[in-house]
């Protein structure tokens, strides 16, 4: 016989007979070695419980008595839920841990049966529940034996897996405990045969009832034989009977491990599998699973068992964590040369392959991705049986998943070369692919190819141009279009308006888009004038805060309309703002007015050349909203009013115009104005020029940046330093990793204004990835850091993290929005704002609603703007209740200045844009917008400085279904909203009816003073000759009392309205509606929305049935030959609103000049 390995020798031997060893031995055994089985623990502790049980057992009787179960209750169980009885016959080392007497367990009877190592339970099992009311500190009864939680067999029956992309997700969430899933159970797969239930008293019963263990005994004698084939046939028949009675093979593990380590021995793969079966059921699967790797061909990981598949999964996470502690360069090349174990990944290409034979494609392409294998990620989508939903899937994966940006554009560089190989290539999707690697040539030549083409290729380029478009990533689009203007004057195409070139131009310019944007806005406007006078009426003259928010919702209700008729007539009104009050109202005009690009200097040409500062400088910066990411003319304009003025306010307005016009240009002569500007140490326009850089080196991690932090150690000002964090912040857009050591030299820094700007960097940098990295910085910075300000911009900051997985952000701010801190609940408040804004998301919804009545004030005003952001574009039906709240927030007198402002900028939020806009922070793609991110960013300093909440006109996006054909206009076509139009209609117009309160005073009348009054009428009667019974009826109708005169006429109304509501006939509602173009559509009513079979017109880019009909849609012409009547454009220039009345603090106008002549004025001229 072989030597025992050392292996073997450091466990204690077990037992091999089934009388319990003498207590003595055991105990030097114990002493002896170094450790001891869990098993054998188990039977130590046993033997001590039987002889306890036996010595309180009544005496044998001849006829054994019949158990009684009845379900009594130890005295403080008062927790304790349900009582389980059950009868079970096993070894007694195998129960008795289970009875220990710290548990209220009640053993009614128990009895011996003759065998002398068999015991007959009849035991009152009552288990408890999870929260233990009468011991908190009390363990769960299965982890007393062994220290960790006991799993049988039938705890680890996992869910079947799930071949659907919506599952996926970084985390998910248990059904049963809420617990979350890790990132290692990160796809469909992965999820099904990995998780496992809680193991509950019933499965720890059913798992110990097995057979007698009479089989195991014998086979386990037949280990100690010599012979090796008695040996091995042992194994083999121990591994058919191990699930049942693998509480007596652990015993004997030891010796099992023993006969693996023999390097002599033929069943050396026999043993390695019976260990790793026993190491299962024992929980621990680090072990089994090494076992089960040097079992060779008999693990099979295709078998249909809790074992397998619990292994198998253990062999992935294990797997996944070594690649990924690989370097890029390690992870890329050759996988047989990553230095993982060669048997774990026999193991792991065994599971891809079974994967792709049973046609499990979605499941394979996740584990490839996780664990950075292209090469079977590439031979998964090839082997799939539908290529195009496997590429859409990756994609989706891809964007969402892949946290590590380096091994995602790798990723998306394989799918692009995916798309353009296919036999009808996919140039909307390969286009996309490009666009997310910053590729402007490989797209300029895909467009140029598709140009040059017939009409279909042309109509395919112009809507791989609208797509492009509205991602809204501007400094690509502005170097895209560079590309495509040389590469069109390279090959000599004529570049004349009808071309398809300037066509496709016009397109990635922005010009067309933001065209056929304002003309749907202002053709649908339905923006409530009343409902603005209900506001302006309950505002306080006397409140300039709440002046200032009427204005600003104003702005925000009529954004992009060009409608300002409420500026016009209320001029006096408005003519009331002073100082910086009136540099915000002007501003307003911009985000009215939001891109008129061509006529902007003569909308603006009345304020441009004002007296006043203030209103130039919000002249200038209501230039820029007008013009964002539109330089156009304005930028030369702007530089040139910047440079020829040295009033901070001016250069305060111009510096913002200028980095909004030139967002993410990059532009040199602008970056040094607002050098020069920053320099000049003011505190108001280094504020400004410090957001201005950021803009203009929005998205580039610039060198700059670290200019910038090295001047804020200079300055004294904290306005300075609070811009020019900012801006650090907003240079760092999308970086990711890339950005990481300006993050960590902000976050750091000891100026908690500079940590402020930190904390905005992370959700810059991030926003939309969400990267588990930031949102754990960000949530120790929430809950640890000093400053309020800190706390506050890091709750808000997790918002953008995880706005691609809105569903999210509740569960995760879900206990912040509960803090002592009100800066922390306001934080929280806007991370769900701006995470869930548009989704109506009924959790997020959930967790405002009690924060709209907390008792500290701009908590309330933060949860009233994030309920506004949630709850835009719902149907009005969802709405009507929280327009109420907002409108009596609004008309409460004795509210707060705070809540009220909250309340009406959250009007302005609910209906801007003509109530046909959203908060678009997401494309349809699911990738974050640029543009919008960094006006919602911007936005939220507010807090700071209200000038910046006119950004938030930067977030809207039009949610229309707008189609053009070939040459670029609406031809009249529809689609049709299978749904009622009740359901997404507008919101009903406030009418005069309506309006109960106008505001106005109404003045006290005294009844002495009515009897004159009807005296002197009297009089004036009888002396015009008027008979006086006339007068007594009014005299009389005016002493009844006013009560009666109103419900004489709310009487004489309401016969009237009966009167109209018999006459008309009650028809049902339709079940669909017809939308001609351009209509609205809104994100929820998208799904119900189609062309018909049949249409004239059909989109070029997918058929019908799979068309989005939202935004802009590119038709194709079924019939050629046929007149195509196009919409007439309702949009016609307006006067701009005229500027506002001079304060008594501005100068007047200096006199024209003239030429003095003394000889004239001597003669009298």
């Amino acid at each position: 016989m072989p030597p025992t390995p050392a292996r073997a020798r450091l466990r204690s031997p077990p037992p091999t007979s089934h009388k319990p060893p003498n207590p003595d031995k055991g105990r030097a055994d114990h002493a002896r070695h170094n450790r001891a089985t869990t098993a054998h623990a188990r039977y130590i502790r046993s033997k001590n419980l039987r002889k306890e049980h036996t010595a309180a057992s009544p005496p044998r009787t001849t006829k054994r008595a019949r158990p009684r179960a009845h379900s009594h209750t130890h005295k403080g169980c008062h927790s304790w839920t349900h009582a389980v009885y059950l009868k079970v016959a096993m070894f007694s080392h195998v129960l008795c841990p289970r009875i220990d007497p710290l548990f209220k367990y009640s053993v009614d009877k128990y009895n011996f049966s003759r065998l002398p190592c068999f015991s007959t339970y009849t035991v009152s099992i009552r288990t408890m529940k999870k929260s233990h009311v009468h011991d908190p500190c009390a363990r769960p009864p299965w982890t007393y034996a062994t220290g960790r939680p006991f799993r049988s067999p039938r705890s680890r029956r996992p869910r079947p897996p799930v071949a659907t992309p919506a599952s996926t997700g970084r985390d998910v969430v248990d059904a049963e405990d809420g617990a979350s899933v890790k990132r290692a159970d990160l796809f469909d797969f992965r999820v099904g045969i990995s998780r496992r239930a809680r193991p509950n008293m019933t499965t720890i019963a059913r798992a110990s009832a097995v057979r007698a263990p009479a089989a195991a005994a014998a086979l386990l004698s037949l280990l100690d034989e010599p012979r090796a084939e008695l040996r091995a046939h042992a194994l083999r028949r121990l591994r058919d009977v191990v699930d049942d009675e693998w509480s007596s093979v652990a015993s004997s593990v030891s010796a099992i491990e023993a006969l693996y380590e023999d390097e002599t021995f033929e069943g050396r793969e026999d043993a390695a599998m019976l260990a790793s079966k026993v190491f299962y059921h024992l929980g621990e699967l680090n072990d089994a699973l090494h076992y089960a790797l040097r079992a060779g061909e008999k693990f099979d990981v295709n078998e249909q068992s809790d074992f397998a598949q619990t292994l198998a999964a253990t062999a992935i996470d294990q797997y996944v964590e070594k690649r990924q502690a690989l370097t890029m360069e390690e992870a890329l090349g050759d996988a047989k040369k990553d230095g993982i174990d060669e048997k774990l990944v026999v193991v792991v290409e065994r599971m891809f392959e079974w994967c792709l034979s049973d046609g499990q494609y979605f499941q394979a392409i996740g584990i490839a991705l996780e664990s950075k294998r292209l090469d079977k990620f590439e031979e998964a989508v090839a082997r799939s049986s539908s290529v195009s939903d496997c590429l859409s899937y990756s994609m989706k994966v891809c964007t969402s998943l892949v946290s590590v940006r380096g091994f995602r554009q790798h990723v998306l560089r394989l799918l692009a070369k995916m798309y353009a190989s296919l036999s009808e290539p996919n140039f909307l999707s390969m286009c996309q692919c490009l666009m997310l690697l910053e590729d402007a040539d490989g797209i300029a030549e895909v467009l140029s190819k598709l140009i040059a083409g017939e009409e279909s290729e042309q109509l395919l380029a112009y809507q791989i141009a609208f797509a492009l478009f509205e991602n809204d990533i501007q400094p690509f689009l502005n170097r895209l279009n560079e590309v495509v203007t040389e590469k069109a004057m390279s090959a000599d195409e004529q570049a004349d308006g009808g071309s398809p070139i300037s066509k496709l131009r016009s397109i990635l310019s922005g010009e067309r888009p933001l065209a056929l944007y304002l003309e749907f806005l202002h053709s649908h406007n339905h923006a409530d004038l009343l409902l603005l006078k209900k506001v302006k009426a309950a505002v306080e003259t006397r409140n300039s805060v709440c002046h200032s928010a009427t204005v600003l919702a104003n702005a925000l209700m009529h954004a992009g309309t060009t409608c300002d008729k409420f500026l016009r007539e209320n001029l006096d009104w408005l003519a009331r703002a002073t100082n910086w009050a009136r540099f915000s109202a002007t501003a307003g005009v911009g985000v009215i007015h939001r891109g008129r690009t061509k006529d902007s200097r003569q909308l603006l040409s009345q304020l441009l050349p004002a007296p006043s500062p203030y209103t130039l400088g919000g002249a200038l910066y209501a230039m820029g909203l007008i013009h964002t990411g539109q330089p156009g003319d304005a930028l030369p304009f702007l530089l040139e009013r910047a440079r020829g003025n040295n009033n901070e306010v001016i250069q305060h307005g111009a510096c913002l115009g200028l980095g909004l016009a030139a967002v993410g240009t990059g532009n040199a002569q602008v970056d040094d104005e607002m050098f020069r500007i920053l320099r000049t140490d003011s505190a108001v326009a280094g504020e400004a020029a410090g957001i201005g850089l950021g803009l203009l080196y929005a998205g580039s991690c610039t060198p700059r940046a670290k200019e910038i932090h090295q001047y804020c150690g200079k300055t004294s000002h904290g306005k300075i330093v609070r811009g020019c964090s900012l801006g650090m912040a907003l240079t760092v857009y999308g970086r990711e990793e890339d950005g990481d050591d300006l993050i960590e030299a902000m976050i750091h820094d000891g100026d908690k204004i500079m940590r402020y700007g930190g904390c905005l960097a992370i959700a810059s940098a991030y926003a939309g990835t969400g990267n588990n990295n930031a949102l754990r910085k960000l949530l120790h910075m929430a809950v640890s850091d000093v400053s309020d300000d800190v706390r506050r911009s890091a709750c808000m900051s997790l918002g953008f993290v995880l706005m691609s997985t809105p569903e999210q952000c509740p569960r995760v701010v879900a206990l912040l929005a509960e803090s002592y801190n009100p800066h922390v609940r306001y934080g929280a408040a806007m991370a769900v704002g701006v995470a869930c804004a548009g989704t109506g998301m009924p959790e997020a919804i959930a967790l405002l609603e009690p924060m709209m009545n907390d008792p500290v004030d701009f908590v309330q005003q933060g949860a009233l703007i994030a309920t506004a952001f949630v709850r835009i574009q719902q149907s009005e039906k969802q709405l009507e209740p929280f327009r109420k709240k907002v409108l009596g927030h609004i008309q409460d007198s004795h509210e707060t200045t705070m809540c009220k402002m909250g309340a009406i900028m959250a009007q302005g939020i609910l209906d801007a844009g003509g109530r046909n806009v959203t908060v678009g922070l997401r494309s349809k793609t699911g990738r974050p917008r640029m543009t919008s991110v960094l006006g919602m960013m911007v936005f939220t300093q507010y807090w700071f400085w209200y000038p910046l909440s006119y950004f938030l006109s930067l977030v809207f996006v039009p949610t229309a279904f707008i189609a053009v054909d070939g040459t670029l206009n609406m031809p009249h076509c529809s689609v049709t909203s299978h749904c009622k139009p009740s359901t997404f209609a507008y919101a009903a117009a406030t009418t005069e009816d309506d309006k109960k309160d106008d505001g106005k005073v109404v003045k006290a009348v005294l009844s002495t003073t009515a009897k004159a009054k009807a005296k002197a009428d009297k009089k004036k009667a009888e002396a015009e000759g008027t008979e006086g019974m006339e007068v007594d009826t009014a005299v009389k109708s005016e002493d009844k009392p006013a009560g009666e005169d109103a419900m004489d006429v709310e009487t004489t109304e309401a016969k009237k309205e009966g009167g109209e509501d018999e006459k008309k006939i009650d028809l049902p509602e339709p079940s669909s509606e017809e939308l001609t173009n351009p209509s609205r559509v809104t994100p929820a009513q998208e799904k119900y929305v189609r062309f018909d079979q049949g249409s004239r017109f059909v989109p070029i880019a997918v058929s019908a049935s799979k068309c989005h009909t939202r935004s802009f849609i590119v038709l194709r012409d079924t019939d050629v030959g046929e007149e195509i009547a196009y919409v007439d454009a309702q949009f016609k220039p307006v006067e701009p609103p005229a500027a506002p009345a001079a304060a008594d603090d501005d100068e007047p106008a200096p006199p024209e000049d003239f030429e003095f002549d003394p000889d004239a004025e001597d003669r009298g001229f």
